[in-house]
């Protein structure tokens, strides 16, 4: 099951629930910090009175004796804390990333809907690092506020008038700090849209790099990038202002309470109310604040941040469902035949077709569009509007999306490769036991791997672009796809890129290796439908004709404009 959090503020509640051990226990040891911390001007102070002023040198060697146990407890709890802090922030952090990736990778599908690549990994990436150090933040924040706690008890067994200084003015500041990170909230929020959509754009130009040279959009590409990352340029800067801001004013309402825990200080000394040792330790313990103060301003600032990008997160984690999974189950073996009854979706209009399990059908759309509208309904990326498609006789909205596609495969015209070898991407999605040769045959992969300088170990970058030819990666593709051996494999023109002589040994290829299971071509190809039982003739998103390629290219005009053009 994949976490789905309405809210970011949920988001923030199970991120810091996830990790409550760590977090704990970098409290307690930060806790432990901080109360040293504010003991040190303590013992400062006992030694003038008890040592100094009385010139005890045995009650100085004690004094300092604690002073140094104290130093050594400070060391060892800060060490600890910290790394508990960081541990609870990084494993935060990797959580949320695998719940991201679970949520994208489901096979209902929707969260890719509207966002591009890059903006998807920005939120699993930045984000997501953003909301785990709200870990270390509640650590911090926890710590300080026991810092500040035991700074208000000294001061108040000291005098109670210092003591409600420290008491009453640290939650008016603490007040204030929240209601001054509420812009900081909003920047930063817009920064991580804006930082996304640039991240975005540039994988998106790198990825079609040598598209643009070939057309010369080079400067087109440079012009629309140089807009985006002015734009998140401006939020970026935005944000900082308002952090900013936040600090300093922060860092001065802070000064502003320390001056007035000295102040008194001092005048209590000079009326004799205090000792000498007390009015060091008033002023030790008022410099001390500044610290745990310094450190709730950062936290106000961090959890600004942290609310920002968990609501961008919550965004993805909440994103409905583009299809939902059913109660039924597909009869084992499964026999592959598929029918459409009624089926409108996008510009299919009230399609019928019926293909027998182990046929060879080819399928020749006259609008790209409807050819991709098929393919959307039988890889059940969406449900069709109206009508039904079945498989085996059950209805693929009664079957849970990921049990339907390790029956039926759908391979899209632009599947990309993997980084990894070329053998790896071939056998990707095949059973443990298969062996890919024959696949790799049928595709023509094998003539690639001669050609290549590791053969079919040769490395194979992201997505192949840098590493193989556009030919190259397409039989690579399809061996893929004839390697995952599925019952049913519905395949889109998979030879837009390689020779004729190529492209006619492939569509033999595929012909011999799926005998006995259905397939179908969605394609323009002559070769490809030369090799197919029947032909669809799908026109104006509805089916017009279905025979042999040879008869349709004799009797249908608009089928021969549709394969011979």
């Amino acid at each position: 099951m994949v976490p789905s959090y309405p809210t970011g503020r949920d988001v923030l509640r199970e991120s810091v629930r996830g990790q409550r051990r760590d977090v704990a226990l970098g409290s307690l040891l930060g806790s432990g910090h901080q109360i040293g911390e504010a003991l040190v001007p303590v013992l400062i102070g006992v030694v003038i009175d008890r040592a100094v002023t009385k010139s005890d040198t045995g009650a100085l060697v004690l004094w300092l004796g604690v002073l140094a146990v104290v130093y050594v407890g400070l060391a060892l709890s800060w060490r600890f804390g910290a790394w508990s802090g960081d541990r609870a922030a990084v494993r935060a952090e990797h959580a949320l990333r695998i719940a991201l990736v679970r949520r994208v990778l489901h096979p209902g599908g929707g969260a890719e809907e509207g966002r591009l690549p890059g903006a998807l990994a920005n939120t699993a990436t930045e984000d997501a690092k953003r909301v785990g150090a709200v870990n270390m933040s509640v650590m911090y924040g926890i710590s300080a506020l026991v810092g500040i706690l035991t700074t208000a008890v000294v001061l108040l067994r000291t005098s109670v008038l210092l003591g409600l200084v420290v008491l009453l003015g640290t939650p008016v500041l603490l007040w204030l700090g929240h209601l001054l990170s509420k812009p900081l909230e909003t920047r930063s929020e817009a920064e991580q849209e804006r930082a996304a959509h640039a991240s975005a754009v540039a994988a998106d130009l790198v990825a079609g790099l040598r598209i643009l040279k070939g057309i010369g959009g080079e400067s087109t590409a440079i012009a629309r990038y140089r807009t985006t990352s002015r734009d998140s340029l401006q939020a970026t800067l935005k944000a900082a202002r308002a952090q900013a801001f936040q600090s300093g004013m922060v860092l001065s309402l802070t000064g502003c309470l320390i001056a007035v825990v000295a102040l008194v200080g001092g005048r209590l000394a000079a009326e004799g109310s205090i000792s000498l040792g007390q009015l060091v330790s008033a002023v030790g313990l008022s410099l001390f604040l500044l610290g745990p103060l310094e450190v709730l301003a950062w936290v106000n600032a961090e959890l600004a941040q942290g609310r920002a990008s968990a609501t961008r997160i919550a965004e993805v984690l909440a994103t409905p469902h583009t299809v939902t999974a059913g109660d039924r189950t597909l009869a084992q073996p499964v026999r592959g035949a598929v029918r459409l009854t009624g089926v409108s979706h996008g510009g299919l209009r009230e399609v019928d077709l019926d293909i027998a399990s182990g046929e060879l059908l080819g399928v020749v759309a006259t609008d790209p569009a409807h050819a991709t509208d098929l393919l959307r309904c039988l890889a059940r990326r969406a449900d069709p509007d109206t009508g039904t498609v079945e498989l085996d006789g059950v209805c693929l909205r009664d079957l849970d999306p990921a049990e339907m596609r390790t029956a039926m495969l759908v391979a899209e015209h632009d599947a990309d490769l993997f980084e990894g070898t070329v053998r790896n991407n071939v056998t990707a999605a095949a059973p443990d036991s298969a062996d890919p040769e024959p696949a790799m045959t049928a595709a023509g992969v094998a003539q690639v791997a001669e050609t290549l300088p590791d053969g079919e170990d040769t490395a194979v970058s992201e997505r192949g672009a840098r590493s193989l030819s556009g030919g190259q990666r397409q039989r690579v593709a399809l061996a893929r796809a004839l390697a995952a051996d599925r019952p049913v494999l519905v395949v889109h023109d998979p030879t837009t890129a390689v020779d004729a002589v190529t492209e006619a040994g492939i569509a033999s290829g595929i012909r011999e290796i799926r005998k006995g299971r259905t397939t179908v071509l969605v394609t323009t190809s002559p070769a490809l439908l030369s090799v197919t039982d029947r032909v669809v003739l799908l026109d104006d998103g509805r089916v017009t004709d279905t025979a042999p390629h040879a008869d349709l290219i004799a009797r249908h005009e608009t089928y021969r404009a549709a394969v011979l053009a």
